[in-house]
């Protein structure tokens, strides 16, 4: 998908000439349930992107299509709904609920998403909807919105109207992402630092094509063990308002306070926050085999400590271990299935996922889908 090809797109469908956003989707290299967590994540944007092309109306409502889903959608925006239509439309009324709420005053507008993010797979193909739906909105008001506003917004927009307690990564990577470079994101500051990913290698996600039932509930749950495991060290040190507060020294002292499960949920959290501090600085210094190894270790907290991985997600995992050119690789994602992240080093890259694959389908009579990524800029205007 590029401009040349959406444009036409748009005028076929409105009859008119468009502006164009695009916003991308996003990987987590290392940090994993540290989000919510106020602790520190490093993902990065790659190159599947979210297209939303706008042109004004001269009338108050919102007229919503996609070349993706069925159906067209309009809206008074005078008077939009307050509950979901449980259908991708949820994601830029919300955005422009939030936007209202804000007091900027919205143009009527015929709005039309396309994108080439595989649904499903874990590359936050809703966090790349809010921000370009956003970007086009505010296209027709003439209001400059700064694009750290433009994430903290959409956030809200998912947080409040669609339901979904998600943290700031996505939205913050969808539209501060470089080419060429993950971000360390500090998730309470919002302060961040462009990583470079050395050259030479490429972002190898593997679809295991599973996500087990329990996956939302389970993500419910951890959300409450970490919450728990505050209220433990906030009896001994007052000042401790999340996870990301508690050093290695106040969880060892107070290890045997915790319960078993509480203790495994902290140990993961706090371990994964010094490790992805860590591993930008190791790819920083080109110490590829330092990240491999904080990539495992990342991995094997969540299958032992934080108990999000599955059968699946393991053979996956196992099966990158010895192929040529492998770097690095773990779980990515909420857990209970999705999918893995490999660092591959390019020349290998088509070899890795085509063995990858078979082995993957082999062990579980499942047949993966394999997407070679590089990290890519994020959110603009592209016209």
């Amino acid at each position: 998908m590029n401009l040349f090809e959406f444009i036409p797109q748009f005028e076929r469908v409105y009859a008119a000439r468009p502006r164009v956003f695009r916003a991308p989707g996003r990987v987590n290299l290392i940090g994993e349930h540290t989000d919510y967590n106020d602790g520190f994540v490093m993902p990065a944007a790659v190159g599947f992107s979210t297209y939303a092309g706008i042109a004004p109306r001269t009338d108050r409502k919102l007229v919503l299509q996609s070349q993706e889903f069925p159906g067209c959608f309009e809206f008074d925006l005078d008077n939009l709904p307050q509950q979901r239509n449980q259908a991708w439309v949820d994601y830029v009324v919300g955005v422009a609920t939030v936007l209202r709420r804000r007091g900027i005053r919205l143009e009527g507008a015929n709005l039309l998403v396309n994108g080439d993010i595989p649904i499903g797979a874990g590359l936050s193909s809703s966090a790349a909807l809010e921000v370009a739906s956003t970007l086009a909105l505010l296209s027709l008001t003439g209001i400059p919105m700064p694009l750290p506003e433009v994430a903290t917004l959409c956030r809200e927009a998912e947080n409040t109207y669609v339901g979904a307690h998600v943290g700031i990564m996505d939205q913050y990577i969808s539209c501060m992402g470089k080419a060429g470079h993950a971000m360390l994101l500090d998730c309470r500051s919002l302060e961040f630092r462009l990583v470079p990913i050395p050259p030479g290698l490429q972002l190898v996600v593997c679809n295991t094509m599973v996500k087990h039932d329990v996956a939302t509930s389970g993500y419910n749950v951890r959300r409450a063990q970490c919450d728990e495991g505050v209220g433990y060290f906030a009896k001994w040190y007052p000042n401790i308002r999340a996870l990301r507060d508690v050093s290695t020294e106040m969880l060892h002292e107070h290890s045997k306070d915790l319960s078993p499960v509480i203790l495994k949920r902290c140990t993961h959290v706090i371990l994964e926050n010094q490790r992805t501090v860590e591993a930008a600085r190791s790819l920083t210094d080109r110490d590829l085999a330092r990240m491999k190894e904080l990539m495992a270790e990342s991995h094997a907290s969540m299958r032992d400590l934080y108990e999000i991985s599955c059968q699946e997600v393991d053979i996956m995992v196992d099966s990158a271990q010895d192929l040529p050119g492998f770097c690095g690789g773990r779980m990515t994602g909420g857990g209970f299935g999705g999918c893995t992240i490999n660092l591959v080093r390019t020349g290998n890259a088509s070899d890795f996922a085509a063995q990858i694959a078979d082995r993957y389908q082999r062990a579980t009579n499942i047949k993966p889908q394999i997407y070679i990524c590089s990290a890519e800029d994020g959110a603009q205007a592209l016209n």
